[in-house]
């Protein structure tokens, strides 16, 4: 396994002073976003696309540094009926178009979240379908026919264009949150369709990523390096599920933080060793989202932890 980072991280950076600063952590590989709703800072796609020598001059930064590209980040809802979702929706297959004429073989994305049914404008993420059967369940139904339709065009897609590997970031909120959602996707649309398997995630929603892993052998394509801790004493008293956004951390039962702060470098250990068993050898990918330490001291926090537990 070799380190990467995604690089929204260092949004206030130019393109090339990004690059600068990634090899200077001593890594190679590069996570950015090309579609979605990323900072899309390093990645001008619809400039890339049309004029051949800004992607000339784009590839050969790359090159003089000796670096590259793990994989191009689309993640968003394409799923969403608005405007906003179908303007997703293009910029994801605008990044398949990057990617080709890059040579990039992988694709970050999200599964996306549809709403209840054909006349309903707010996306739903149904977790249950016990309680209320008569409209919970179709709703959840038809969610999983809208999803699975989109994939197998866009699969589809993606194939023509090279891509080997579209890597679904398990995510709460989306339709794919789970090993369980992970696998019914995938087998109703395409081999070509894997996870980005976030460990952060599952932590957050008490499953456990080790365990995940097993479950999910053959189909990881790519993984971020990224930690979560479930803060004690608020947890117990109000559950996991946590609608307070991000930039309250003191308040929220669960934060994102930087690797090690979370789980400690021995679970770490255990996790990327039984990813190696499970077969996985490409990227992992710091992604640094710690708001409680500045950027600086968050990215070395992780690349330490990382460097000491990643299966080289």
């Amino acid at each position: 396994m070799k380190l990467a980072i995604c690089t929204d991280v260092y949004a206030d950076l130019s393109y090339p002073k990004m690059l600068d600063k990634v090899k200077s952590l001593g890594i190679d590989a590069v996570e950015m976003t090309a579609g979605g709703w990323g900072a899309r800072k390093h990645c001008n796609t619809a400039e890339l696309l049309c004029d051949e020598s800004k992607l000339a001059e784009f590839k050969a930064e790359l090159s003089n540094r000796k670096m590259r590209i793990a994989a191009l980040n689309t993640s968003c809802n394409p799923l969403w009926p608005s405007a906003t979702g179908e303007s997703y929706k293009e910029s994801m297959y605008a990044c398949a178009d990057l990617a080709e004429k890059l040579g990039v073989k992988k694709i970050v994305a999200m599964a996306g979240l549809p709403a209840g049914n054909e006349t309903d404008t707010t996306p739903n993420w149904i977790t249950s379908t016990i309680s209320w059967p008569d409209f919970m369940a179709p709703a959840y139904e038809y969610q999983w026919r809208v999803t699975i339709e989109f994939w197998k065009v866009y699969a589809e897609y993606c194939k023509k264009r090279g891509i080997e590997q579209i890597a679904i970031e398990e995510f709460p909120g989306t339709m794919v949150w789970s090993v369980e959602t992970m696998l019914k996707l995938r087998e109703a649309t395409d081999p070509i369709i894997g996870i980005n398997l976030d460990p952060s995630h599952m932590m957050i929603l008490g499953a456990d990523p080790i365990t995940a892993a097993r479950g999910l052998k053959g189909c990881i394509f790519h993984v971020h390096g990224k930690d979560a801790r479930i803060e004690r004493g608020l947890a117990e008293m109000n559950g996991i599920l946590e609608p307070r956004p991000v930039t309250e951390p003191a308040e929220r039962v669960w934060n994102y933080v930087a690797v090690g702060c979370g789980k400690d470098l021995k679970w770490w250990k255990e996790f990327f060793s039984v990813l190696s068993m499970m077969g996985y050898d490409s990227d992992v990918s710091l992604e640094m989202e710690d708001i409680t330490m500045s950027v600086e001291a968050g990215v070395l926090t992780s690349i330490g932890a990382l460097q000491q537990t990643i299966s080289k």
